[in-house]
């Protein structure tokens, strides 16, 4: 089969900040206390009237510019959400037509955290198939619209992003090396939006009850992460051939600075080895790792011919590693 590699890069964030002493004046709460618990600090929130279509296509206009390719090249868009427009029809339908991608298919994929792990493992293998030259991957959320800002347990871990990957054919040895998914439904109730689907259509009661909301049982969600995170990345890694000696970096979902560190103390990586900006965006769902991927590029912390992991958990929970070696 062919390779598949990352050829461009891009994301948006909006500019509107939500930061912790914006949340001092909302619900009992501390910039010390959030700063200790997460790490973070500040996060972006989308203005009235803009939705996760809208960020993904300014993701995906900055990878069609920084590859230089006409829209129409396209073969096909993997957009990753728990927040979509609506629910049909697919945000990546929206995006194909804002950008022009006249000669796509499409669809959404629905991973919370994990999705844009799981996004890039399924486009790489479109194109490992032969049947795909470009294919555009989007992790985008305006986890903002779910976000109780009465409860001090969630609303202080969430912003608004977008970030976007294309990946076409590689040459032997660059690009897409192996994943890692997996999913464990029995932790699905830990973290939820409860109502709003087919079990618990919208009602006045379920408004009223605040029930179209993101719900965390904190601990439990914590206690997962921390452990698959660090189990799923030493476990492809091994599965291949690799320690972790071998990675240049760890590309982590951003939940939590505590979670992070505490898989990579495990794994036996140096703080050096790890992509942490959590701090900035808070958690964005399933445009943290492409955010984090960005900012690391940016810094010149990725050359080509590194290895790079990315790995992540979700709810679900669904939780995934994949392994790349960096091609541009």
């Amino acid at each position: 089969m062919p390779s598949a590699k990352i050829t461009a890069l891009g994301c948006y964030s909006p500019p509107g900040l939500l930061t912790n002493a914006d949340l001092e004046k909302m619900v009992d709460t501390t910039d010390q206390w959030i700063v200790e618990r997460t790490g973070i600090r500040q996060r972006h929130i989308a203005p009235p009237g803009m939705a996760t279509s809208d960020m993904a296509v300014e993701a995906a206009k900055i990878v069609l510019a920084q590859r230089g390719i006409d829209p129409m090249t396209i073969d096909a868009i993997v957009v990753c959400t728990v927040t979509p427009d609506m629910l049909f029809p697919a945000t990546a339908c929206l995006v194909q037509d804002r950008i022009g991608a006249k000669g796509a298919w499409g669809f959404d994929l629905i991973a919370a955290c994990s999705g844009f792990v799981y996004g890039v493992t399924v486009g790489a293998h479109l194109v490992m198939a032969g049947t795909h030259k470009r294919v555009l991957v989007i992790g985008s959320d305006t986890m903002s619209r779910i976000i109780d800002y009465q409860d001090r347990s969630t609303c202080i871990l969430f912003g608004d992003s977008a970030g976007a990957v294309l990946i076409e054919p590689g040459e032997p040895g660059e690009g897409y090396i192996g994943h890692l998914n997996e999913v464990d439904g029995s932790g699905g109730d830990f973290l939820k939006q409860p109502a709003g689907g087919s079990r618990m259509p919208a009602s006045r009661e379920t408004v009223d009850q605040r029930l179209h909301y993101v719900k965390q049982e904190g601990q439990q969600v914590f206690r997962y992460a921390t452990r698959k995170m660090f189990e799923m990345s030493r476990d492809l890694l091994a599965k291949h051939g690799y320690t972790p000696d071998d990675i240049k970096l760890l590309v982590p979902h951003q939940a939590n600075r505590r979670i992070i560190l505490a898989a990579a103390e495990r794994l036996g990586l140096d703080e050096s080895k790890i992509v942490i900006n959590i701090d900035q965006y808070g958690n964005t769902t399933a445009s943290t790792i492409p955010l984090a991927l960005r900012d690391a590029v940016e810094a010149g912390r990725v050359q080509k011919g590194d290895l790079i992991l990315f790995a992540a958990v979700g709810a679900g929970f669904t939780a995934g590693a994949t392994l790349w070696r960096w091609a541009y």
